[in-house]
Formats: structure tokens, sequence, C-alpha cells
């Protein structure tokens, strides 16, 4: 739904509250009327128009679905707004009825999210522009024993559809920004990142976690957080929990964390800090921990300090501040689902604050709730030379619903939904809606529902609302097994099972420029296009070889050290390098390539180093092959070994855009390409139409007919 169009909010307007400033209404002459109307019901045309030419009576096949943007719904109907910013919210595991669980307790039934309910909602902010719809998430396996074997799954993990989300390409279920075949994919970060955008990483969850994961990593596995696998470096268990090809001492790309640093997103806040301190196992940080890893590529680091946090100003470094070892504390205290029981509805429960949230203010009145961290990423983020010139890119989940949920725990959920809600009132009051996009969405469906009386099968809980005072029954009955160690005397903390995913479509509401896309029935794959297009970004194969064909590589000399210095690959996301002897033809040096994650880690818009000490001779020549392992994007030239240079090559310094490519490029691409055009003829005609009914209300507004909005 599209409005009138409005003044733009200036950084000048910044003394008032930017959600004033949204609310505020203009007016405009019937010219500028006329002129908007005609552009805005014929973007809708574009979009909705045309419809019938993407939809199918009976969906792909699972093979035919597994291609970068093979899902999508609405392929090819990409609409003519773009935003400067735009603003992912998800909330983990948060179905219709997780809102709705949430709404009637912290609001009353007739109550509303200062939030969440209003992103999408019409008139909620005068004429900008909204859209509300639902979207299918399934993904195309169940593990990675279907890796290879697309497999329609209607059940998705975070991992799955997050990647979804994040590259336009569904995989398996526990995989991460790799396709069915564990083909690395371009995800929104880099993709941002490569169009000069300032980029950010938000969750109250781990950030090795799926959901943030997602933005940063391209892993067939979750499970591998870090060089030493899932634990707090004092044992490794890597081998269980990555594959191994992907393992930096390996030859591979390196696990999620090594990955996070490397993908170097400009404010990555969440939990997580103890897997920073395994020890990295291979590459040219073996030896350190991922701690200082992170300080030695240049990184503003802050691990579990809530004034550090608060106290954080833009300096030129990107920021990593990681709040807790593990998830972060929901608001509330966590409640117990029981067997149905009469005396539950006699005594239905309130929810009480957690001590241990860091949304509680601190002795020195700071805090670190969802909401404050949204606040900080945005303060970073605009102060940033890129995000102030080209715009952002950030995304911000609320973990716990998700997580809570498989708890049972009802107030845990609640808690989460409510730090989510108060997250993207913060948002609101700090960025203008006519250049941000802000999308709210879920991963997945979970399994609490609202139920009429406490069911035999299932365990439950019973609230009461403090504003209404109704009661509220609560079921989970999802739990493959028996969910505590003791189901007739339960204890929180002694959980034993999980409840379940659901697979039924989920909510997803807009505001801004471009939201009108997410209207009716979409996939989450669309979503990616819908964030891709507003911003501008890459978004298809050729794209990406595009991004690419500006490679470029040199061969420096510094304090005894040899390295391979790669620019300029910013449409890949890991390459192939081999280095032969010009005289002999022996190949000296090479990347490891038997698998998709083998290879080199690409370091988007900046310089990626490959040591080839006691690999090659001073002053000899080499032919040196580069290849984007993405798009096939190559490079050969002919180098002679310089002396020792003053020359200095800070690791992870952007490189300022591509450089020129020089030698014999080539470009061939595995990649698939997608979309559907949009035939001439039929933009026209709903020109015509749109032109026509502009005409028309003009003509009622002149007669004193209400305005719509």
């Amino acid at each position: 739904m599209t409005g009138i169009p409005r003044a733009v909010v200036t950084r000048g307007e910044r003394g008032r509250p930017r959600r004033e400033a949204n609310e505020k209404r203009h007016e405009v002459n019937k010219h500028h009327v006329l002129k908007g109307t005609v552009a805005a019901l014929v973007a809708t045309a574009m979009l909705a128009g045309v419809s019938g030419m993407a939809y199918a009576t009976n969906g792909k096949p699972a093979a035919e679905l597994a291609g970068h943007g093979a899902a999508q719904r609405i392929a090819g109907m990409y609409g003519n707004q773009n935003a400067k910013n735009v603003i992912l919210f998800i909330g983990d595991g948060m179905g219709d009825s997780e809102i709705t669980v949430a709404r009637d307790y912290l609001h009353g039934a007739n109550g509303s999210f200062d939030g969440l309910d209003k992103i999408g909602q019409p008139s909620s902010y005068g004429d900008t522009t909204v859209g509300t719809g639902q979207y299918t998430t399934f993904s195309l396996g169940n593990g990675i024993q279907d890796k290879g074997k697309p497999t329609v799954t209607p059940v998705t993990d975070s991992a799955a559809s997050g990647s979804a989300w994040a590259t336009g390409t569904k995989t398996y279920n526990n995989a991460l920004d790799v396709d069915v075949y564990g083909t690395p994919q371009m995800n929104l970060t880099e993709l941002a990142k490569a169009a000069g955008k300032a980029t950010g990483n938000v969750t109250t969850s781990e950030i090795q976690d799926a959901t943030p994961a997602a933005q940063m990593s391209h892993s067939t596995l979750r499970s591998c957080y870090g060089p030493q696998g899932k634990t707090d470096g004092s044992s490794n268990n890597a081998a269980d929990q990555c594959e191994v090809a992907q393992l930096k001492e390996n030859g591979g790309i390196g696990s999620i964390s090594e990955q996070m640093l490397d993908t170097r997103a400009d404010v990555t806040i969440g939990g997580g800090a103890k897997y920073l301190h395994q020890t990295v196992q291979g590459g040219e940080y073996a030896g350190m921990t991922v701690w200082d890893q992170a300080k030695a590529m240049g990184y503003e680091t802050v691990e579990k300090d809530v004034d550090a946090l608060n106290a954080l100003q833009y300096d030129g470094k990107p920021v990593l501040a990681l709040m807790a070892d593990g998830n972060l504390q929901t608001q509330f205290a966590p409640s117990v689902a029981t067997k149905k029981d009469p005396a539950k509805d006699e005594n239905p429960i309130k929810c009480s604050t957690n001590p241990d949230w860091l949304g509680n203010k601190n002795a020195n009145g700071n805090s670190a709730s969802l909401a404050d961290m949204t606040r900080k990423a945005i303060d970073l983020l605009e102060a940033n030379p890129n995000g102030q010139s080209n715009g952002f890119f950030l995304q911000v989940e609320g973990a716990s619903i998700d997580k809570q949920d498989h708890n049972a725990n009802a107030c845990g959920q609640i808690g989460e939904t409510d730090d989510l809600d108060k997250a993207i009132s913060a948002a609101l009051d700090k960025v203008d809606l006519n250049e941000t996009l802000i999308i709210v969405t879920a991963d997945h469906a979970h399994t609490s529902q609202i139920v009429e009386e406490q069911p035999n099968y299932a365990l439950s809980t019973v609230l009461k609302s403090p504003i209404d005072g109704a009661k509220i029954t609560v079921a989970y009955g999802t739990s493959p097994d028996q969910m505590y160690a003791n189901d007739d005397a339960p204890k929180f903390d002694e959980v034993e099972s999980s409840m379940s995913h659901t697979g039924t479509q989920l909510r997803i509401a807009a505001s801004g420029p471009g939201a009108q896309r997410v209207n009716g029935l979409t996939d989450q794959t669309d979503n990616f296009y819908t964030i891709a297009k507003a911003l501008g970004l890459a978004s298809t194969a050729d794209d990406y070889k595009n991004l690419s064909a500006g490679m470029d590589y040199a061969v420096n000399v510094k304090d005894g050290k040899v390295s391979l210095d790669v620019t300029g690959l910013n449409g890949d996301a890991s390459f192939s390098y081999a280095v032969t002897d010009a005289a002999t033809g022996q190949v000296v040096a090479q990347s490891v390539d038997g698998d998709p994650v083998s290879g080199e880690r690409v370091r988007t818009m900046q310089t990626t180093s490959v040591e080839l000490t006691d690999k090659v001779t001073e002053g000899k020549t080499y032919k040196v092959t580069v290849t984007g392992r993405q798009t096939g994007v190559a490079l050969d030239k002919e180098i002679q070994i310089p002396a020792q240079t003053t020359s200095e090559v800070i690791p992870g310094k952007p490189t300022g855009g591509n450089a020129n490519a020089a030698g014999n490029a080539s470009a061939a691409s595995p990649l698939g390409k997608t979309g559907v055009a949009i035939i001439g003829v039929v933009v026209l005609a709903a020109a015509l139409v749109s032109t026509g009914l502009a005409v028309r209300t003009i003509k009622s507004r002149r007669f004193g007919s209400a305005e719509r909005r």
C-alpha cells in the first residue's frame, strides 16, 4: 500500500523525535497528488497486476528448488522504490501464536504492541509505504545427511531459514549460507559491504548461533562455532562439530567465529564470548585466541561489560561486543509448563522480572537490553562515513522466543517478545521511514498455542494477564520425548528434551520504501530480493561476476615474509590459487580445493593475504592463478618475487573498491540465473489504468470525499 509522498526528514531535524517526524502529514498540491499517485499505483501494478505470471498451481520438485532464487514466489516483480537503509528484525520462533500469547499477556486481548504491531500497519505513520503478508519457510533437507540430495522438508530450522533470506537460496537444515550441495552463497552483509554500505548484526543469542551466523559465515554445519568446535577453548571437539574440510588447518575457509572476523561487519553485538577464547588452529593467526585475532585485525572489542558497550563511539574501527558467555538472559524469570492440574486454573501465574536480565539498570545507570543494543548499533552505523553516504543494512534478532519455546517457558518467550517490540520502537524513534525500510518477521513457527483449557496430552502454563485479568492457557505439545527428568515434579533446570518447531507460514510486515513487496504470499527467499533490490545490491550470478571482475593481486615481501595479497573478489565467498615456477612448470604452492568449503575465505572489500614464505624464492618468476570459487572469475599473471620492501599490507584494511584486473581474466559461473521478465505492454496498461484511478481520486477529493492514507 502506497500513500502520498511526504517531505524527506533531514538530518537538521534531529532535534525533534524521529517518530514525530514520521507521523507528520504533509499537504501537497493536485499536480503532486496526481504525479505521486500514478507512480505509486504503477509500482503496485508492476508487483500485483502480473502476479499470475509468477504463481503455479503445483510447486517445483526439490531439485529445481535448489538453485539460487529458484524458490521465489514473486520472482521478477521488484518494484521501483529504493531505500537508503534496511533494518531486518527477526523474532526467532515468533509465529502468530507466540505474538498473540505475548500481546494478550502484556497488553490485553484488545491491546497492541508499540513497535511490533505498528510495522506494516496502514496509517500508523501517515503516508509511509507499508505491507503485510505471509511467507513459506520449508527447507531442502533435514540435516547434513541430505547434503547433495535435495528433499523438500516442511519444517525448517533457524540455519536453513536464515540462509534463505540471507542468500536467496534454499538449503538443508543445519547448513549456513551454502546451497544443498555445500557451495557457499553470497549473503546480504557481504553484498551490502560490496556496495559500500555500513553493516550490523545484533542478537540476544550467541553470535555464532544460526540466525546471526547467516549474515557472516558459510558453514555446512551450524555447530562449527570456532576453531576448536563448540567449546570454551579448554578442549577441542571440532572434528565432531565441523566438516573437517572447512577447518583452517585442513585448508578450509574456517569456523563461524573466524569467518565473522573475515566478514568484518561494522557492528556486531550479542553473546557467545566464551567461544572466542578458543585457539586458532591454522592460517596466519594460528596460535592466537580468536579474541586476540580480533584485536590484531583492528576490532574494538567489548567482553561482558555493559558500561563499555554504552560508552562506545564511532572511531573508525569495527565493533565486536559480546555481552555474555552464552545466550543473553531473558527479561522474565522462567515458568515451567506442567501436566494438567485443576489447581493451575485456580492460581494462574504472573511473570516476574529476571534479576540477571541485562536490561536492568546497573549501578551506573547503564543497561544492555535488545533495545539498548539496537540504539547503539544504529548510532554507530549512522556515524560511520559509509553509513552516512551510502546507508546501512542491520539485522536484529530476538533469539529466545524460540529458545524458551523449546523449553516450554511461557514467561521467557513473552519477555523476549517484549524485548523485541521495544527494540523495534527504539529503531522507529531513530530512523526516517522515507529512507529506511523496516521489516519484521520470524524464521520459523513454533509450538506454543493458546487453548481453551488445559489439555490431557500436553504440558501447559496458565497465566493471568495483568492488564485485563484474562486467564491465558498456553499449551506445549511437540516434544518427541519426556520433557523433564521427572514430569511429575518438573524443574526448569532439569529439561531433558525440547519442544519442536512447526511448519506453518509466518507473518512478515514492512514499513518504508519497497514495503509493498511483502504483501500476499511470498517465500523466505523472496525476502532476500526485497532487501537486495531496495538497497540496490547485487543479487544474480551475473551481478556477482561483475563484483569480482576487478579482482587483482600482488606479491609482497616484508620482514622476511612473503604474501599473496588479493583484492576485488567481492562477488565470491572464497577463492583458490596456484603458484607455478615459470621456468620449470612445477607447482610450488596451491590452495586445497577438494570441497566447496575448502579454499581461502574472501574478506569482502578488504585485502585477503595468503602466506607464501618458504614456498617461493626472491627474484624468481612465477605464474600465479587466482580463481573465485563461486563466480569462476580467474586471473593469471607472471610475477617476479620482489626483494625486501618497507611497504606494509595491513590485514583487513579496506581497499576502497575493486582494483583493475590485469593479465588474462575470465569468468564462468556455476550459479543459475533466475527471474521473470515483466512485459512492457502490461506495465504500460497498468500505468494507464493507474492514471485514470488517480484522476478519479482527485475528482472525489474535490467534492469532499475522505482521503485514503
